[in-house]
This record gives structure tokens, sequence and C-alpha cells, in this order.
């Protein structure tokens, strides 16, 4: 009888969880499972988006995607970002929290705020401000090097092939480094003060306190904000766009610009599919990585 009542307990309990959880399912099916599938299905089409996809092209969209030049520079700027924001971005938002988080200090709440304004803004109206800020005639560069030479000169970054995702990057850090130093601020609380207190009475130093005291006690945030930043490197779209729409000379593309531009501005849907089951396939094994070595490995320490 006992047992007869726990599986009739666990079966209400089974179709309960079910019950609540279907909302979030269905719209996860809806939204995501969804169209990959159909992502992965027109990826092998030469599709324009017009009726049903009929001309049938196998892994041929693969291989000339492959094979283009642009996608290979899309391809290494997206890397180039995921490691600025994991090498200079990360680095420079845990610094911001040391500063403003780790003690009570004057116009704390002031500096907080200035540190995460520019996350705030959306991306669009940041990339607006920013190509001000760049402008050849009254931009900042320009204003700065004609103090410095006392010439005229005309100082155009988004204009240069090779300087142009150089000054992108800057603005991506500048952008969201406000958002990951409030997750450092947030893993500092949880710090017990009296863990530095005792590390200090030891003769530890203050950088020998932040290595290892501080670090270690915040890894579980820092392990979200680095996973945080990787994902959102691969999605990056707003902020490139519109700085230069992948200009010039696609030399500021990333798989996102790349995807629309020779994609949905082509109307080359098959071809855009495949980019972005591509774009999909990065991300799934980075997070089957991430979660079985990074993740996995902090439960087994």
């Amino acid at each position: 009888m006992g047992r007869k009542e726990s599986r009739t307990g666990n079966l209400r309990n089974t179709l309960l969880a079910l019950v609540l959880l279907s909302p979030a399912l269905l719209l996860f099916l809806l939204f995501v499972v969804i169209p990959v599938v159909q992502a992965g299905y027109y990826s092998a089409f030469e599709w324009n988006g017009m009726g049903p996809a009929t001309q049938f092209h196998g892994a041929k969209n693969f291989v000339r995607m492959f094979g283009d030049r642009i996608f290979r520079t899309a391809l290494l700027n997206t890397l180039e970002v995921v490691a600025v924001s994991l090498v200079v971005q990360l680095p420079l938002a845990f610094f911001f929290a040391l500063l403003v988080g780790r003690r009570k200090t004057p116009g704390e709440f002031t500096f907080r705020s200035i540190y995460f304004f520019p996350y705030v803004l959306a991306e669009i109206v940041t990339g607006i401000i920013w190509k001000f800020i760049y402008h050849p005639r009254f931009g900042l560069p320009t204003v700065l090097a004609r103090l410095v030479t006392g010439s005229q000169m005309e100082i155009g970054l988004l204009g240069d092939p090779n300087l142009a995702f150089s000054a992108i990057l800057v603005v991506v850090v500048w952008k969201y480094i406000g958002f990951h130093m409030i997750l450092y601020i947030a893993g500092l609380q949880g710090v017990p003060k009296e863990l530095e207190d005792a590390a200090v009475v030891d003769g530890a130093t203050n950088s020998q306190v932040i290595w290892n005291v501080i670090i270690p006690s915040i890894r579980n945030t820092i392990i979200i904000s680095a996973f945080l930043a990787v994902i959102g490197s691969f999605n990056i779209f707003d902020v490139v766009w519109a700085l230069g729409q992948g200009g010039p000379v696609h030399s500021t593309e990333t798989l996102v610009t790349y995807l629309y531009n020779f994609g949905f501005r082509r109307f080359a849907f098959g071809y855009g599919s495949a980019v972005a089951v591509v774009i999909f396939a990065l991300c799934f094994v980075f997070n089957l990585f991430y979660q079985r070595y990074i993740v996995g490995g902090q439960r087994n320490a």
C-alpha cells in the first residue's frame, strides 16, 4: 500500500511539474526549437524567401560560406570581440568593481551610476553617439590630434579599413563594461569581510588578498560573467551596424552582420539560414564545452 501511494504521489508531482512548465516549454518550442529546425532545413536550399523551397543544394551553401573571404573576416572579427571581452573588458570591470564595491567610499553610488550608464543606453543609440565622437571633421580623435600637432588634420577611424574595427572594439568595451562591473559588485557583497581581515593580519598584501581571497570567493560570478561575455560577442550586431554596417569594404563584419548583409538584404534566405546554423553551432559547442569543463570542473573542485 505504501509503495502504491508513493507511486501515485510521484505521478501527481510529475504531472503538476509538466503543467507548471508547459507555458515555458511551449515558448521554448515555438521560439527556439522550431526556428533552429527550420534554419537547418532551409540551409540546404537556394531559397529567396518567396514560396516553397524547391532548389535543393545540399551542403553548397556551407561550402560557399567557408570559401568566402568576407565570411572568414567576419568570423575572425567575432573571435576578436570574444578575446577583447575576456582579456580587456572583464578585467577592467573587475577593477572598477573593486574600486566602488569593495569598501564604502564617498560618492560610491555616483560612480556606479556613471560606469553603468553606457549599458542602459540602447545599442543603436550608443552607435549613433560614437559615430559623432568618431566624426572625421569634429570628432574627438580629430580634435585631440589638432591640439597636439597644431595642424588641420582629420582622422576618420571608421573610414579606415585597418582601424575601423579597433575603434568599434573600444565602443563595445565601453558599452558593456558596466554590466559586468555590476555582476562583480554583487559577487563582492558575498565575500565575508572577516576573510580579508584575517588575510591582512597574516601579512598578505592587497594584491594577495585580491588574488587568493576575493577571486576564489567570487569564482562563480566570474564564470557567469565570462559565459555571458562570450555568448554576447557571438551575437553582437546593433553597435557594429550603427557604426558602419560592416564597412568599409566589409572590414568590420561580424557573423551576425554578415548574416544580415548576405542573407536578408540580398533575399538569400537559404544562404542566411546556413550562416545562422553555423552561429548556432558555435554557441552550442561553446556552451557544451563550458558546462562540461568550466562549470563541471568548478562543481567537482
